[in-house]
């Protein structure tokens, strides 16, 4: 059974990995750390077979902690920082991922640290140019598929693709599903934005995030600014600073 330590500041970080490795059938002991400091110590402690780091925690940094690593442990950074990415191999990085990242991408990542465990992958560093220039490309293409929302009691995965709109204030996102359900999330909406295909999603207004084929009609109004309806029924709002999404929405 392979021990395993996440290491991330971010408790929703923390339980999306957890969640993905719920249904592995090798994995053991699930440890957390939130800041460098705590994980330093239970990997002195513990000595996990795979290591997921994130890069800026408090205290101590990933790459930080990851001078301090046994060489029998596996690391996988998971990151939202690109730049760090030729120093994360030097110390022996398995792999390193993107926030956000897809399932696909992860399951390849822990595939990776299984065979390097079972002394079935050799590191070779000859094609490491060819490696972070997929990193980049990663950062620019890959956008979430599911969201994780917490719960009293559970935590829940929720689909992308099952989201009509979002609507937020403050902290919090609305999210409308189109079986009429909506669930609360902690995240901004600017967060989801920047995670969110703009291929699919459109911010149309400060409070509101709509699916461009969730959108039946446009109606404009005296304000200047214009009623969006949905197929749903719902009526939401573009306003007049969005106006130049108009071709958006319409194409």
């Amino acid at each position: 059974m392979l021990n395993v330590l996440i290491a991330d500041d971010e408790y929703l970080a923390r339980e999306t990995i957890k969640v993905l490795l719920s249904n592995e059938t090798d994995i053991g002991t699930v440890y957390e750390a939130e800041d460098g400091n705590q994980a330093l110590l239970l990997i002195n402690e513990y000595k996990p077979n795979v290591v997921f780091l994130d890069i800026e925690m408090p205290k101590l940094f990933g790459i930080q902690v990851a001078k301090h690593v046994p060489p029998e442990s596996v690391i996988i950074f998971v990151t939202a920082y690109n730049e760090h990415a030729v120093e994360a191999f030097e110390l022996n990085a398995i792999d390193y991922i993107l926030k956000p990242y897809d399932d696909e991408r992860f399951f390849k990542a822990l595939q990776r640290a299984r065979k390097k465990i079972k002394g079935e992958q050799q590191d070779d560093y000859s094609k490491l140019s060819e490696v972070i220039q997929q990193i980049m490309d990663d950062q620019q293409t890959v956008y979430r598929e599911r969201l994780v929302i917490r719960d009293p009691g559970r935590i829940r995965l929720i689909d992308v693709a099952q989201i009509n709109f979002i609507s937020g204030a403050g902290n919090y996102a609305e999210i409308h599903l189109n079986d009429g359900k909506h669930v609360l999330h902690r995240e901004t909406l600017s967060t989801l934005e920047e995670q969110l295909n703009p291929q699919d999603f459109v911010r149309i207004h400060r409070s509101s995030i709509v699916r461009r084929s969730a959108i039946s009609e446009l109606r404009p109004n005296d304000k200047g600014d214009y009623s969006v309806i949905l197929q749903s029924g719902e009526v939401l709002t573009l306003s007049r600073g969005n106006r130049v999404k108009l071709d958006e929405l319409t194409n």
